[in-house]
Parts: C-alpha cells; sequence; structure tokens
C-alpha cells in the first residue's frame, strides 16, 4: 500500500549542525539529523576515522592471519618452527663489524618488505654453520608474518613437498604445490646445498626459484657453500635467478654454538 503524502513528508530528515568537544581531538562541529521529532547527532569524526582505520587494521590482520594458516594447513608445514620462534633480532648477538652489517641487512628487508615485495628482492645467507643465519631469516619471517604470509623451510622439505604429489594417493598435484612455495609472500629456504645436488633435485628448485623470480616474489636461501660451490649445486639458471636483483651476505665468523660447546 502507498505511503500518503503527509506520512512521506514526516519521514523527511531535516539536518543541523552544532559546536562540540571531544576529549581526545578537541572542538569540533557535530552534525545533527532530525527524523520526525528526534534529532540524532553524530560524534567525532576524528574518533571515527580512527575507529575505521583500526577496523581495517583488524580486519587485514585476520585476512593475513587465515592466509597463513590455510597456507600451513595446504603444505602440512608450520610457517615457523616452535624452537626458532624466540628468534629476533634483538636476541641477535652483535660482536663485531660484519654481524652488525649482517643484521643492518635483516632488519632494513624487515622493514622495507613492501618495496622488497614489489621489486622481488633476493637475499643469500652463506656461512658455516652456527653462525646466526637461521636466526636472522627467522627473525625477518617473523617481522613480515605481521601483515603477509611467510614459509620457513629447508630445500630438501621442499623437494619433498613436490616428489609427495607423484604418489597416487596425493591429494594435491604437482602444479598446486609449486604454485603454493611460489605464491607464499617470503619464502626462506635454509641448508640450500646440502643434499645430494641430483639433476632431479636440481629441476625441483630451479622450479620454485623461477616460480618465484617471474612472479617478483622476495626470497631467502640460506647455505654453506659459497658462490661457487651454490652455482654448482644449483645449476647455472637458477643462479643467475638469484644473481638479478639479489644480496649475498656473508657470515664469516666463528660458530656460536661450536664456540659454546667448546
Amino acid at each position: 500500500m502507498a505511503e500518503s503524502p503527509n506520512r512521506l513528508a514526516a519521514l523527511k530528515v531535516a539536518q543541523s549542525e552544532r559546536e562540540a568537544s571531544c576529549e581526545t581531538h578537541g572542538a569540533y562541529t557535530a552534525k545533527g539529523f532530525a527524523v520526525g521529532r528526534v534529532t540524532h547527532w553524530m560524534g567525532c569524526p576524528e574518533c571515527s576515522k580512527q575507529a575505521q582505520a583500526e577496523k581495517g587494521l583488524a580486519e587485514a590482520a585476520r585476512a593475513v592471519a587465515e592466509a597463513q594458516r590455510r597456507l600451513e594447513s595446504s603444505l602440512n608445514q608450520a610457517g615457523i618452527p616452535v624452537r626458532y620462534r624466540r628468534k629476533t633480532f634483538e636476541s641477535f648477538v652483535v660482536e663485531n663489524d660484519a654481524q652488525e652489517r649482517a643484521l643492518c641487512v635483516a632488519m632494513e628487508f624487515a622493514g622495507n618488505f613492501d618495496t622488497h615485495r614489489r621489486s622481488g628482492t633476493v637475499i643469500v645467507f652463506s656461512g658455516v654453520p652456527g653462525t646466526g643465519k637461521s636466526h636472522l631469516a627467522i627473525a625477518i619471517a617473523q617481522a613480515v608474518m605481521a601483515g603477509h604470509t611467510a614459509l620457513y623451510t629447508s630445500a630438501i622439505d621442499a623437494v619433498r613437498m613436490i616428489r609427495n604429489t607423484w604418489r597416487r594417493d596425493s591429494e594435491r598435484t604437482e602444479t598446486q604445490v609449486l604454485d603454493m612455495l611460489a605464491g607464499v609472500d617470503l619464502l626462506v629456504l635454509d641448508e640450500v646445498g646440502v643434499q645430494y645436488g641430483t639433476e632431479a633435485e636440481q629441476v625441483n628448485l630451479f622450479d620454485i626459484i623461477d616460480k618465484r623470480y617471474r612472479a617478483l616474489m622476495p626470497t631467502i636461501l640460506l647455505t654453506n657453500q659459497g658462490k661457487a660451490g651454490l652455482k654448482s649445486f644449483l645449476g647455472d639458471r637458477s643462479f643467475d635467478r638469484l644473481r638479478e636483483g639479489g644480496q649475498w651476505v656473508v657470515f664469516d665468523w666463528e660458530s656460536y654454538r661450536g664456540r659454546a660447546a667448546a
């Protein structure tokens, strides 16, 4: 049934203004909207903007956390192993200039990750075991996970993820696993170069590195090899991908673990 003209007139909204004060932002002009005999006054616009911004940040954080959860569940792989979750920039021991440079590189990468995300930066941490390569890489990943997805895994485990898809009972295809490894915002590959170095492993690692290279996705590789050794292990094609837009950081100091044992 249609509304009568008088009823429609009664529902018209009248706007008005008055001066008001906010405890946080001070004086402001409040807008009022009168519907019939009742006027509804709006609150501080700056508080409203802040609340909306906080809501947006909270929703974004929930979306990232859910994306991280789906990623880890799909790959059956934790983003950061429980044992390593206490590794932070603050707990990294700096005793010389080289360690300070490594820490600065790591903190810059994490602090400007959006820029590195757009350019697909690659970092290689090279050095003997126990020098803190994993420590800094995990600190980066944990910082990045505040707003992006990140995955820390060994190179051999990444290869196993691909090979597991070859089983008849596999729930995922090789392409699906490669797409997941290529799609995570930051991939940290540890222990690159300690595998057998077979042609099949080279192909698997090249597929991961090449997909991330083409998609401009940042990657961190941790290796005990020097440049010549890593090139020999990965092959020319993969190594060339790393050199373009990449940064090589040498961890050439005594092993923390070896010193502690002594």
